[in-house]
């Protein structure tokens, strides 16, 4: 089967959204699928790039980083890479056309379409759907959303990669949504946990950007740096500055590595040298760090937010609290920290709840998905 896949943030640029791409895309490819990618260009990358069995396009829109990517910047991708779609789908002829994000990158699935009739799947992962994340996106959905209706409705298939992200589509769009988690490679990650460190060995994985929460994690880690522990972050963005200005603030530069943007390689060692994760984020789709956190064996601690309640069993293999409760996160935090067995108990029970986030099941529904439309 020919499948075109769309998603204007595909490794290395972007964050979660076009990790699961990826990871759809090398999967579909290792079972004799024909995979082309049309994503967006950064600077000092190729062009035209073939990887893993599969063929990416990467289209100029003026993007800047890797790791945000502007209204504007989505707007000029959609412009610039129409032509490009149109060109695969009119010459390369795939049989359907996998669509990442129904905002922005849906309309260029649905526009590929009433042109071309080829059916499209789309996959929605939180920041495309109205309310998901409303401290970013609740003005923009206030004028667009009338316009997003079509996409959603001449979609063949709507795939949510978590259950809270399906109830809230649904309140918005009256369609048809399946949940298909984001897929893992169980069998890249050792079988059994590693004891727990001393010092505890917390990680944060994720782009340095307001919904991420940042600011009130590290006041939460001032409030228990008479414990023994040590954080590792992984990623950067807007508030990168502010984090560093923090951690001068509250003395805790000798407790806390910040990493930068690094490569999945990176994000897989450090993330198996660690205990806890943390995601206390305001909102949050299905974050792939969380299922590699399950992957991993990591105990997570993070908010009772919707995106988390399919990752995190609270008491069992870690603890969800309230959005911004400080006191909440401090004692669920140093009861991780100080509670040994606890804290081992969690992270095997992680290792057991993650077979439901296995790739090689997950990707044989979206093949089956596809089979049942092309």
């Amino acid at each position: 089967m020919r499948i075109l896949v769309l998603n204007y943030e595909f490794p290395p640029v972007g964050g979660g959204g076009g990790r699961v791409a990826e990871d759809i895309c090398h999967s579909l490819a290792k079972r004799g699928h024909e995979i082309r990618v049309i994503t967006a260009y950064v600077k000092n990358l190729p062009k035209i790039e073939q990887k893993n069995g599969y063929k990416i396009f990467r289209i100029f829109s003026f993007r800047q980083r890797k790791e945000t990517c502007t209204v504007w910047e989505m707007a000029f991708f959609l412009g610039f890479a129409l032509l490009p779609c149109l060109k695969q789908a009119i010459i390369w002829k795939p049989d359907v056309i996998h669509v990442h994000f129904a905002v922005p990158t849906g309309v260029l699935a649905y526009l590929v379409n009433l042109i071309t009739r080829i059916p499209y799947v789309l996959t929605v992962h939180l920041g495309d759907v109205p309310g998901g994340v409303p401290e970013q996106t609740n003005r923009l959905f206030k004028i667009i959303k009338p316009l997003t209706i079509p996409i959603w409705q001449r979609a063949s298939a709507i795939i949510a990669v978590s259950n809270f992200i399906r109830e809230l589509a649904l309140k918005s769009y009256d369609v048809t949504i399946e949940t298909l988690f984001n897929g893992i490679e169980l069998n890249k990650y050792r079988q059994n946990t590693l004891p727990v460190n001393n010092p505890k060995r917390i990680v944060f994985v994720g782009r340095f950007e307001r919904q991420k929460n940042l600011i009130f994690l590290l006041d939460v880690l001032t409030s228990v740096s008479d414990l023994d522990w040590e954080l590792d972050m992984l990623g950067d963005g807007p508030l990168m500055l502010a984090v560093q200005q923090k951690l001068e603030q509250t003395n805790l530069t000798k407790k806390v590595r910040l990493h930068g943007w690094v490569n999945q390689t990176a994000v897989d060692t450090i993330m198996s040298q660690a205990d806890i994760l943390v995601l206390p984020s305001t909102s949050e789709g299905m974050p792939v760090v969380g299922a590699l956190a399950l992957a991993q064996g990591l105990a997570i601690l993070g908010s009772d937010i919707g995106g988390l309640f399919d990752i995190v069993k609270p008491g069992v293999n870690g603890f969800l609290c309230p959005v911004n409760n400080h006191d909440v996160f401090k004692t669920a935090l140093k009861t991780m920290l100080t509670n040994e067995k606890l804290l081992n108990d969690m992270k095997i029970a992680s290792k057991q709840h993650a077979h439901q986030f296995n790739l090689v099941e997950i990707v044989g529904q979206y093949e089956d998905i596809f089979n049942s439309i092309k």
